[in-house]
């Protein structure tokens, strides 16, 4: 076992519990029935990985075996990193006929066709999910398992989640992204998260979304004293309609943790007559962040308690309508300027 395989299997060891890793290598499958119990999962982790590495040196495991003990355990805790959100465009005729071993073969071959050194994995979950790990190389240098690429793709739709891309790979992961799965061009979904499950829960609909509906009233008279005799009925009847409007602009039920929205401002100041304060060309340029541990849950409660006004503004309802966490506000109102994409990327 060479310094790179080491060092990948002692870094996964290092970041599960001890009394997980039985599990893990249970899952794993690559050690005998003695080894495993020749294991004392007590002991300190360097003393695990030191007995792990001797086992996998004594049934002469490699990287190879190596890194598909970390996709099981990437698979199984997701939340590794920042997750990115892609969105295929420009679907061609027969892309709905892409079948899992033609996606493979034409992903493998168009980065094993620019990239000299580069190491391929892919899993199919239980989720129909389609898992890929990418260690990155060069026409010179050996790929680098210690910092791969994580691709998740559901065959037939039209997102690609990925993490720990650099920016000088994003050009041929898109263009072999676009080639397998038969579209024509691949963008920036301007969505982001550590939870792979809330994005995919957000950009797929899995949660339970609530749509405006014949009842449906807008509440006009906010903030006010009830002037009826019938003063729990109204206090009643306006709960009913902030949480209708909180409902139809975040869903119901248990929402995608999302953990944070950014608005990034690139305004001028404006007068009465709409013309600018200023002579100068230059934006006012601002940045407005959300955060929570829930934030549609946080919004939601916001709408629903009365603590914020309804109806809600559409640059929050937005993050759920558009599926997306990144937002630019120009003058001509919320959009994606190209500038603004690029110093992103």
């Amino acid at each position: 076992m060479d310094a790179q395989a080491r060092s990948v299997l002692y870094r996964i060891i290092r970041r599960i519990p001890n009394r997980n890793i039985e599990n893990l290598l249970k899952r794993w499958n690559c050690l005998s029935a003695d080894q495993m119990r020749a294991l004392d999962y007590t002991r300190p982790k360097w003393m695990i990985v030191e007995h792990v590495i001797s086992f996998c040196e004594e049934s002469r495991l490699g990287l190879k075996h190596v890194t598909n003990l970390e996709m099981i355990y990437r698979i199984e805790n997701p939340d590794q990193g920042i997750w990115n959100a892609c969105q295929l465009a420009e679907a061609q005729d027969d892309a709905v006929c892409v079948e899992l071993t033609q996606f493979k073969e034409q992903f493998k071959a168009h980065l094993h066709g620019v990239i000299r050194h580069i190491s391929i994995k892919m899993k199919k979950h239980e989720d129909e999910a389609i898992w890929i790990r990418i260690a990155w190389g060069d026409n010179f240098s050996k790929p680098n398992h210690l910092k791969p690429t994580y691709v998740v793709h559901h065959l037939h739709t039209s997102y690609v989640f990925i993490s720990n891309l650099m920016a000088k790979h994003k050009i041929f992961l898109c263009q072999a992204l676009v080639i397998a799965t038969k579209h024509g061009s691949i963008k920036d979904g301007l969505l982001s998260t550590k939870s792979l499950n809330a994005m995919r829960d957000l950009l797929l609909r899995r949660y339970q979304q609530v749509f405006p509906n014949a009842h449906s009233r807008i509440l006009q008279e906010r903030n006010t004293l009830p002037s009826f005799p019938c003063i729990g009925k109204e206090h009643r009847d306006h709960e009913e309609i902030r949480h209708q409007m909180a409902c139809e602009a975040f869903g119901h039920g248990a929402m995608p943790k999302l953990e944070t929205a950014v608005y990034r401002l690139e305004t001028r100041y404006k007068g009465n007559s709409n013309y600018t304060l200023s002579d100068k060309e230059e934006f006012f340029r601002g940045v407005v962040r959300f955060s929570s541990s829930s934030l549609l849950e946080s919004l939601r409660h916001c709408v629903a308690s009365g603590m914020a006004e309804g109806p809600v503004t559409p640059l929050l309802s937005a993050i759920t309508q558009r599926g997306r966490n990144y937002f630019v506000i120009t003058d001509k109102g919320p959009g994606v300027s190209s500038q603004a994409s690029a110093q992103r990327a």
